[in-house]
């Protein structure tokens, strides 16, 4: 019933259509500067390249973190989110999309303030942004109006579904809006995190209002939120393998109900398992490192949950297409669908990163690749796999959807390039990576002129001369995808490309009224992440150094 709703609404609005397409432009400009300064990082690691202008290493590693891992991401997944709000449960009201508008704004200002204090070295402090290392207030002041903005973004979307709700009282909700309204909790929810860190600590630190922190606590935060981050990518990801795949390859929606159980449980346990990423750092007893990484492994489950309904859907598509045996319907499949490849090509990358994420979410296993460049090929395999070519598969038919023009063949050709050379690349570098971090503990963030030793850099120089070329690869990739995104947005065909939306399965069980009631799961979510981190930041702000408790420094 509610697929067949969701089906009378056949196009994004155009006023939607110009937001959504607004952060579409950002983050394809933040892919290209991004991935250029990861062109150069590589470059610069296999020490055959010297930045020039007295540029620093660390300078390009903070562009390359940033614009790929927070602008990139949020743009692209908010521009997503509003198309598919407007396609299912319909339009924005003129009053949510003015504040959807100041929300890109501000998002847009901050990146940029963000962004010049990197680039004029006043806020070289990497991704992680850690404390003892400082940043300017103006790049702390930039990264808290990106979060405030994605929470503006967020109000309208959350603010139509609710008016779809309250004008089909007992239906259930289309499913992809729903998926919308789970990834925009955990995603507010989660920044809380981060804005408490840079808001009462970080930010009043470099204005010098207080004269040290407690770099175990803002660490602590950081990972409250840096790991439920990691599924505010993935989620949007899973939304076109749940609901955009299976109509790309002509099937149905395997069961409408154990996708939305799937979201439930990434919403609750994606939050309260941050400390698995802090298994190394004293000042966290061991116990609740170990029931946080206990609550980790419980993500496993939504995880096999997606990869049997995803391939359970493969495989009914090829049944009736007629094809037979354990692997028949894999032939099936439209391979020269650029818009079904590079998902898919996603899809299996997910399988060794998310082995990759069981090693590091481990205790002892995670003691011999903590902090070697072994963690930079597992998040290469998964946000840079994973997400990124599902994104890319997306943007082949939402840009042309959102601006009147249609994928062309040549173009279609274009973007299966794009999926062969990106996943080519990223199995060089990111195999480079994790071998050279697991045989020889290279480290995750130096330089090679950094290395210790000629002997070990010795070792080590052919494993950074393959990520060298594996960055490379990706590169040109980027500059190809680039152009892909200019042609769909400016100058291909005019015409109507569909919002290819699944229907759901005729034979699938009725969704139970318990996966749309949000105020259970939300308790859930609250009383875990009570438990899970209330005692340890008491602990944290109880024994920290003197003059630096916690929060004790703002007043």
């Amino acid at each position: 019933m509610q697929q067949t709703i969701a089906n009378k609404i056949m196009k994004v609005d155009p006023r939607d259509a110009k937001l959504a397409m607004a952060n579409m432009y950002v983050a394809f400009i933040a892919l290209l500067v991004g991935g250029l300064a990861g062109l150069l990082q590589v470059l610069v690691r296999s020490g055959q390249f010297k930045l020039p202008w007295g540029i620093g290493y660390y300078q390009v590693l903070t562009v390359h973190g940033v614009l790929l891992g927070l602008i990139l991401t949020t743009f692209f997944i908010m521009g997503f989110q509003v198309a598919a709000i407007s396609r299912t449960v319909g339009p924005l009201t003129d009053g949510q999309r003015k504040i959807g508008w100041l929300g890109f704004w501000l998002m847009t200002l901050g990146t940029v303030a963000a962004s010049i204090m990197v680039l004029l070295n006043e806020a070289t402090v990497l991704y992680t942004f850690y404390a003892p290392l400082q940043a300017h207030w103006i790049f702390y002041l930039g990264l808290t109006l990106v979060v405030v903005g994605s929470w503006l973004l967020c109000v309208p979307q959350f603010m139509r579904y609710a008016q779809w709700r309250k004008e089909h009282k007992g239906e259930t909700s289309p499913l992809l809006a729903f998926m919308v309204v789970v990834n925009n909790l955990l995603w507010v929810v989660a920044t809380l995190g981060v804005a408490i860190e840079v808001l009462f600590m970080l930010l009043p630190w470099s204005l010098g209002l207080i004269e040290r922190v407690d770099v175990l606590l803002t660490r602590t935060l950081f990972w409250y939120f840096g790991h439920a981050l990691v599924y505010f990518w993935l989620l949007p990801a899973y939304m076109a393998w749940y609901t955009i795949v299976p109509k790309i390859i002509g099937a149905k929606i395997f069961s409408d109900a154990l996708a939305r159980l799937a979201f439930m449980l990434f919403l609750i346990f994606s939050v309260p398992v941050g400390i698995h990423h802090q298994l190394t750092e004293p000042g966290i007893d061991g116990l609740w490192k170990f029931i946080q990484v206990v609550l980790t492994f419980f993500v496993i489950v939504p995880s096999l949950l997606t990869a049997f309904s995803m391939f359970a859907t493969f495989e009914l598509r090829g049944r009736e297409l007629g094809r037979k045996g354990l692997l028949g319907w894999f032939k099936a499949l439209p391979w020269k669908d650029s818009r079904f490849l590079l998902p898919f090509i996603g899809m299996v990358a997910f399988i060794p990163g998310g082995a990759g994420g069981i090693v590091n979410a481990s205790h002892q296993m995670n003691q011999l690749v903590h902090n070697t460049i072994w963690i930079t090929g597992h998040f290469h395999l998964t946000v840079a796999t994973t997400v990124v070519l599902t994104f890319f598969g997306v943007a082949f038919w939402l840009i042309p959807h959102l601006t009147g023009r249609v994928l062309t063949k040549k173009l279609n050709f274009l973007g299966i390039v794009v999926g062969i050379l990106w996943a080519t690349g990223m199995f060089i570098m990111s195999s480079a990576m994790h071998i050279v971090g697991l045989l020889s503990g290279a480290p995750r963030r130096s330089e090679y002129s950094e290395y210790g030793g000629a002997a070990q850099a010795t070792e080590w120089i052919s494993y950074q001369i393959a990520q060298a070329v594996g960055g490379t690869i990706l590169f040109i990739a980027i500059i190809l995808i680039t152009y892909l995104v200019i042609q769909l947005a400016f100058f291909a065909p005019k015409g109507e490309q569909d919002f290819p939306l699944a229907e759901l399965s005729p034979g699938a069980e009725k969704t139970p009224a318990i996966l749309e009631n949000f105020k259970v799961w939300g308790v859930i979510l609250v009383a875990l992440i009570i438990f899970a981190y209330t005692v340890p930041i008491i602990d944290i702000i109880q024994n920290a150094p003197p003059g630096s408790k916690g929060f004790n420094n703002l007043w």
